[in-house]
């Protein structure tokens, strides 16, 4: 069945928005979700609407709007999340817990409002925005890689469950991506300490980072994959955006661990 109708949550800005503009442009009818309801780049496809996703009766009431206005709802595109950086040790539980709301549990509740939906129709496609990080994890961003390899493996636990019922599902991982999100990053109290002992290290490895997603790709090579995905007629269980991303999540298939965590340590 054609793919008409796609919900996009944290779709206000970033891979969210330039995602909701390509899937309107490409004829698709958009809802692009946030808490303020707002759109970045207005089009006349995309049509901005309040979502919490940390809040699951708000969620439920927004999917069912959108089924109630369009008579239907054929993809739903997990993307909110934000970003904690600092060391393991001397992390709070609360920021810990920070990083998990949105970007998983939030994905979570999502999925959980729109599945009956799919269910009922006898199709459904769930694409999730995870990260290269899901597979690749880099220091003093264990809890944001922790969350991502949640999500990875929840999305393909997923599809297991919905054999035969003609939903979908799909994770897709990007590699640096210059957005909102690297300004928008919130550095953990350990991270904020002057007596850090990984300091030095911390800020060097911060600098780094920085510097990757700024000069990063720019979102719509994201937007672009997903909307390749929701055109195919089987959708990829991964999806990995541009040739060396691609390079390093292979390597991270066949490299003993040792090998793999030796590369991140001579890179970081």
């Amino acid at each position: 069945m054609e793919t008409r109708v796609v919900l996009i949550s944290g779709g206000s800005s970033g891979i969210g928005a330039a995602t909701a503009l390509l899937l309107a442009q490409a004829g698709m009818k958009v809802y692009a979700a946030s808490r303020r309801g707002t759109v970045e780049s207005p089009h006349p496809n995309v049509e901005g609407i309040r979502m919490d996703v940390n809040d699951a009766e708000g969620t439920a009431a927004a999917v069912a709007e959108i089924v109630r206005k369009e008579g239907r709802l054929d993809a739903v595109v997990c993307n909110a999340g934000n970003g904690i950086f600092g060391p393991v040790e001397g992390t709070l539980e609360e920021e810990a817990r920070y990083q998990f709301e949105t970007g998983y549990f939030g994905a979570l509740k999502t999925i959980q409002a729109c599945l009956p939906v799919f269910r009922k129709q006898g199709r459904g496609r769930i694409i999730t925005v995870t990260s290269v990080m899901a597979v690749l994890q880099l220091p003093y961003q264990g809890f944001y890689a922790s969350m991502k390899a949640a999500l990875l493996s929840l999305t393909e636990s997923l599809q297991l469950e919905l054999k035969g019922t003609g939903i979908q599902c799909c994770s897709v991982l990007p590699g640096d991506v210059a957005t909102g999100f690297t300004q928008a990053r919130k550095l953990n109290q350990a991270a904020q300490d002057p007596a850090s002992p990984y300091k030095a290290h911390m800020e060097a490895n911060l600098k780094k980072i920085e510097h990757d997603e700024t000069h990063g790709m720019t979102p719509d090579v994201i937007g672009r994959a997903i909307l390749k995905q929701l055109r195919r007629r089987r959708m990829a269980v991964r999806v990995t955006p541009r040739l060396d991303y691609k390079l390093v999540v292979f390597l991270t298939r066949i490299l003993p661990e040792r090998a793999k965590l030796a590369l991140v340590r001579f890179l970081y």
